[in-house]
């Protein structure tokens, strides 16, 4: 199996984990919500795998191209 990280795309705060670990996800479906300037921004899957393990916790600043979390595929 291959796997990939996700990686937040800005510094922002990680708002709502949406996506645990262990579940499987399609393409385009929310992992993550990040909240920067007051603005809600969905982290979607690059594409359809398993959760392996989410990175982060609700709360938890990241900064721009931090991991999020690791799919597997």
């Amino acid at each position: 199996m291959a796997e990939v990280r996700v990686r937040s795309e800005l510094n922002a705060i990680v708002w709502k984990i949406e996506a645990a670990t262990g579940a499987s996800v399609n393409e385009g479906d929310t992992l993550i919500i990040l909240e920067a300037m007051k603005m809600e921004i969905p982290v979607p899957a690059p594409r359809a795998g398993t959760v392996q393990t989410i990175l982060v916790a609700e709360g938890q600043q990241v900064a721009e191209g931090q991991p999020l979390a690791v799919l597997q595929f």
